[in-house]
């Protein structure tokens, strides 16, 4: 009897071990190029939820892109209509929220000077503007100076104020998207779109995610990526801000594309980069494009005071070397 219920129990065992593996679920990708950039998603599903990421991306596409000539904030920023979708009021009331986290840096309606200073599609140049165009422009800028009725129709400052999310519409992307892998049971996932990202659970090897962090290293080839260091997450979202990838040489300075809207000019700044840590990727982007703006303590300062977010600074001291400076609660960091 004894020896009977030995071979059953292994039986059994063999037999869980058996659905277990049934059970397991394959880790799938989907990738490809959308907004300028590339996207990468890695996601562990018995079902292909690839139309459904892509669907997500056409509708961001479809409300968000300025370069969409038919999207809804396109057709906002020539005034054919101010009435707004969900998407809209969700980037519009975040964006407020951290531009008066921030003091006023971050702000989306920005666009107009972007274009003025050659990015953005705007004019190549060779030389700086003319302050008295930037002072005009400058006039329409200023998003807290736009609102959303309670029936959801938009105010803008000026009807010549243009919206421009792109600094956080890629994270908010991603959180759709890893929101879209939850609800369908996905609990291991990666969702990165142009340097944004959102991970939960764990790798195919059962690991947490390791993420890799560029070097600032100037180079427009968005493409070819030197990293520095590298950190294990899992369960949060990871935004990358700096202007080594996209900047421009005027009257023989290197200019990047990140506007202070309190000059009208690119933002000088010690910091090269800035990558944030935030339970969702939408806050993470905002915060890392306000950082490059702001002074290294100012900017310490404001993350150190946010619920869950932490940071690491690439700093250059007066030697032109790098300096790593870190936030309370960030990952450690190896190389």
């Amino acid at each position: 009897m004894k020896t009977v219920n030995i071979i059953m129990a292994m039986v059994l065992t063999v037999t869980a071990i058996a659905a277990g593996c049934m059970t397991s679920k394959p880790y799938r990708k989907c990738e490809g190029v959308v907004w300028g950039t590339t996207f990468h998603i890695t996601y562990s599903s018995n079902a292909v939820l690839d139309d459904s990421i892509r669907a997500i991306m056409r509708d961001v596409d479809e409300s968000l892109s300025a370069y969409n000539d038919s999207s809804l904030v396109s057709r906002i920023n020539r005034c054919e209509t101010n009435v707004t979708d969900s998407m809209f009021r969700r980037v519009f009331t975040e964006s407020l929220r951290i531009n008066k986290i921030s003091g006023g840096r971050f702000d989306p309606t920005i666009a107009p000077l972007s274009r003025l200073w050659g990015f953005d599609a705007g004019e190549e140049i060779s030389r700086q503007p003319e302050r008295e165009k930037v002072d005009s422009i400058m006039r329409l800028v200023g998003i807290d100076a736009c609102s959303l009725t309670e029936d959801g129709h938009v105010i803008k400052k000026s009807s010549q104020t243009t919206f421009n999310f792109s600094a956080i519409a890629k994270g908010y992307g991603c959180d759709l998207i890893g929101d879209m892998l939850s609800r369908n049971g996905v609990t291991d996932y990666m969702v990165e779109i142009g340097g944004e990202i959102v991970v939960r659970g764990k790798n195919s090897r059962g690991s947490d995610w390791r993420i890799m962090i560029d070097a600032p290293v100037y180079n427009a080839d968005s493409v070819v990526h030197d990293g520095m260091a590298v950190i294990e997450i899992d369960s949060c979202a990871v935004a990358t801000s700096g202007n080594y990838r996209n900047y421009k040489i005027i009257d023989g300075e290197v200019m990047g594309h990140t506007i202070n809207p309190f000059t009208g000019q690119p933002a000088k700044s010690n910091i090269l980069s800035v990558t944030v840590l935030a339970p969702q990727c939408i806050t993470a982007d905002a915060i890392a494009t306000a950082c490059m703006i702001m002074p290294l303590d100012s900017a310490k300062i404001m993350v150190e005071r946010l619920y869950g977010v932490s940071a690491m600074f690439v700093t250059a001291n007066d030697n032109g070397d790098w300096e790593l400076v870190t936030t309370t609660g960030f990952p450690e960091i190896t190389h």
